[in-house]
């Protein structure tokens, strides 16, 4: 019969070599005979605690410790059961008991720093990794999880030291080439992270996480294709993981499929219910789709799970905006800030807000925007030395135009005439496109500019040094405070004259924004002391317009086989405020036949339809006589305008692209402008082609000009056959005289430059080296 010593040493091996169903038996033999054997004891609770029975673990590991508390290993394999077990304050205890009984074991050492790690006391745990690898040098998964804690530190090159050094050690770890090239994308080292989750896959072809990681960092590339492959490998490899469907939505929304996001989200909030993420993600989806009340519900709800995050506040602003829901927008904008100072999108969102108030003033914007200045980015602006050699007098500068717009929309249809002509002027031009798809406008862009960068996913203070690298001389804001700007690379004067143009309807406030073009019309004398830039005015109008190209031929005016006169907007609901309605209901009212037919994407939501048929009827409007669409394809947009007579421009935002695409389509646009920027767009475009006759000076007479029009149908059929011809040989279509007129104020502004002689350059240079 075998002695306890023998049956200890036979279930010690069958243990060892992983034979656990031979050895408990021979444990639970030994303690039949002396139940405080504290070895056998503390090795059947090491068994319970690899089979996950944690309960029995800890009991006989604390049991054999009773019986020999100097075993330095019982306590630190108590340590690994209560780790097991996610009672993270005992696991550390028995690790430091164990360190006091035996000081130099690195694992034990290095398991309590990924306790520790757990806990987020990051120092504590580098210091026992740290600890791990001074007794034992080659510890590979000890400096791993160095690496790991460093990079929650933010402490990323000493993190990359580490995971180099794992890599030296064994270059075939998978996780480490990963971890690295989580750290060298957090630097925005793109490239060099991209080529780290590469190699971690060529080791490990299904590892989910290098490829999720790989779809991130190829997103911040711009490359969205291949981010959407991993993304979606991902998926195949975790399909009952919410970050993975989560991720693969967030890159199809940035390649423009919002509703197979939709899908991904939905997928992503089934798995994980109360992901308060995934919820604003959906939202932001279903606001692009013109759903707005479930949009407003994900974000309330991600509010319910998160009150205190700013973003979603500020999203939240956004869908209530867009419902022209615009009080409520504004709070939800300054709740934003109230929660995050810094967060510069949201005040953005809140100052162009501002602009469909009604009453806002120009004193009132001035002091808005100086305010987003004083808040973010003033402090961002960098000393730069903008004196030019004189030899630069006499070259024409150096263009740079910066969008997210580059290609069918507004900025883009509004620019492609103007670089096409200046192209011929013999600019050098680079267009530093933010922009996820390109088409057939962004094509006719490119062919036109010296170079063009797509700098989607490139870091603000990245971009403003690849501007300077380029030499940019004036450098063309196309956004101001619109989604997607890129202000804070303004304010770091990566340029030495930079100018805002097309996409903003004002000053964007930013002192480092030297000029601003615009017209006589959009900034009357006097009214440029509101503006922290130098107005710049143009002789015609502000902007040149690419027509559409697509356009069908024009209709007949509705009315002549309707037998009543239909009012139009296709505007933005944000900028059909309460006063708007009232007084359309106005116009309404005096012309008793007439309809008022609305389209815009927030009228695909039937509880918005419903709010706006509502706010009529409280002016006695029969719901009847208004038709409210949802949005359609740009062709049949632009066959929409057949069925109206007139368009009733909003305000105080007036129309600009809208207003453009109704008079080439031959419709009457009436319109009254105001105090500010956004309320004169109209009156510049009809202006350049010629018919002041359609801008009213007031609201009153707005009204009555609306009126006059509606009981005058042979003027109305009039315009529908003249507009479209009167625009094509107008200022506002004329690329060639739009360019001219530009190039003429571009080099008066490069005149103004200060400039040294090539001896005042030389005597500097010296003195700098003297100094040095």
């Amino acid at each position: 019969m075998a002695t306890t010593s023998e049956t200890l040493a036979l279930a010690m091996q069958h243990h060892q070599s992983g034979r656990l169903q031979e050895a408990e038996p021979l444990y639970r033999l030994i303690l039949q005979s002396n139940p405080n054997h504290a070895d056998a004891l503390h090795l059947l609770g090491l068994i319970a605690h690899q089979v996950g029975n944690r309960p029995a673990a800890v009991e006989y590991i604390c049991r054999a410790i009773q019986l020999n508390g100097n075993a330095a290993d019982a306590h630190g394999n108590l340590g690994l059961a209560y780790y097991a077990w996610r009672k993270l304050p005992e696991a550390i205890a028995s690790y430091r008991r164990a360190l006091k009984l035996k000081p130099n074991d690195a694992k034990v050492w290095m398991t309590l720093g990924v306790a520790l790690k757990d806990q987020r006391e990051f120092d504590e745990a580098v210091a026992c990794y740290r600890r791990a690898i001074e007794i034992h040098p080659g510890f590979t998964e000890a400096h791993g999880n160095l690496g790991n804690s460093l990079k929650e530190l933010g402490r990323l090159d000493e993190a990359i030291e580490s995971y180099l050094r794992v890599l030296e050690l064994n270059p075939n770890i998978a996780q480490a080439h990963c971890n690295l090239g989580i750290a060298l994308q957090e630097q925005g080292r793109f490239d060099e992270a991209i080529a780290r989750y590469r190699r971690a896959l060529d080791l490990k072809p299904n590892y989910a996480e290098a490829h999720g990681n790989l779809g991130l960092a190829l997103k911040g590339q711009g490359l969205l294709d291949e981010s959407v492959a991993c993304f979606r490998r991902t998926v195949e490899l975790q399909p009952n993981t919410a970050e993975a469907h989560g991720n693969l939505g967030i890159a199809l929304m940035e390649q423009g499929y919002p509703d197979e996001a939709i899908v991904c989200y939905r997928r992503a909030l089934e798995l994980r219910p109360d992901d308060a993420v995934s919820l604003g993600n959906l939202g932001n989806a279903l606001t692009n789709r013109g759903k707005l009340t479930e949009a407003v519900s994900c974000f309330r709800r991600s509010l319910e799970l998160s009150s205190d995050d700013a973003v979603t506040h500020s999203n939240l602003g956004n869908a209530l905006k867009d419902q022209g829901l615009l009080d409520e927008a504004i709070a939800c904008f300054r709740r934003s800030l109230e929660l995050n100072l810094d967060y510069a999108i949201a005040h953005s969102n809140l100052l162009m807000t501002l602009h469909y108030c009604d009453g806002m003033t120009h004193p009132a914007l001035a002091e808005a925007h100086a305010e987003f200045d004083r808040q973010h980015t003033s402090k961002l602006m960098q000393t730069v030395d903008s004196t030019l050699k004189s030899n630069d007098l006499h070259r024409r500068p150096r263009l740079g135009f910066v969008s997210a717009d580059l290609g069918r929309h507004p900025v883009g249809f509004f620019l492609v005439r103007v670089l096409e002509n200046l192209f011929a002027s013999q600019y050098e031009m680079i267009c530093y496109s933010d922009r996820n798809v390109k088409d057939d406008l962004s094509q006719r862009m490119q062919s036109v500019s010296t170079h063009w960068r797509d700098v989607l996913g490139v870091g603000d203070q990245r971009l403003a040094e690849q501007i300077r690298a380029d030499g940019i001389d004036i450098l063309f804001d196309l956004a101001g405070h619109t989604g997607h700007n890129r202000l804070m690379v303004f304010a770091r004067k990566p340029a030495p004259i930079q100018v805002s143009w097309i996409g903003y309807e004002g000053t964007t406030g930013l002192s480092a924004m030297d000029y601003l073009i615009a017209d006589r019309h959009t900034v009357p004398n006097g009214s440029e002391v509101y503006y922290r830039e130098s107005v710049l005015r143009m002789p015609d109008g502000y902007l040149c317009y690419e027509p559409p190209d697509t356009a069908p031929p024009i209709a007949p005016p509705p009315s002549q086989k309707n037998g009543y006169m239909t009012f139009g907007s296709f505007n933005n609901l944000a900028k059909v405020t309460p006063h708007v309605v009232k007084v359309w209901s106005e116009i309404l009212h005096r012309c008793p036949n007439s309809r008022l037919l609305m389209k815009y994407s927030g009228l695909g939501d039937p509880n918005v339809r419903q709010r706006y048929l509502d706010a009529f009827a409280a002016h006695g409007v029969n719901p009847q006589r208004l038709e409210l669409l949802p949005p359609c394809s740009y062709a049949e947009y632009l066959a929409s305008y057949a069925d109206v007579d007139v368009i009733l421009d909003p305000f105080p935002f007036s129309g600009s692209t809208t207003t453009c695409e109704a008079l080439w389509m031959g419709v009457p646009v009436v319109t009254c402008p105001l105090e500010t920027f956004a309320s004169r767009h109209s009156l510049s475009h009809l202006s350049s082609i010629g018919v002041r006759e359609l801008v009213a000076e007031n609201l009153k007479a707005y009204v009555e000009l609306a009126v006059s029009l509606a009981g005058d149908l042979p003027r109305v059929t009039s315009l529908r056959g003249e507009l479209r011809d009167r625009m094509r040989t107008s200022p506002l279509c004329d690329g060639k005289r739009f360019a001219a007129n530009l190039d003429t104020l571009l080099q008066s502004i490069w005149s103004k430059q200060p400039r040294l002689r090539m001896d005042d350059c030389n005597a500097i240079l010296c003195e700098s080296r003297l100094n040095e």
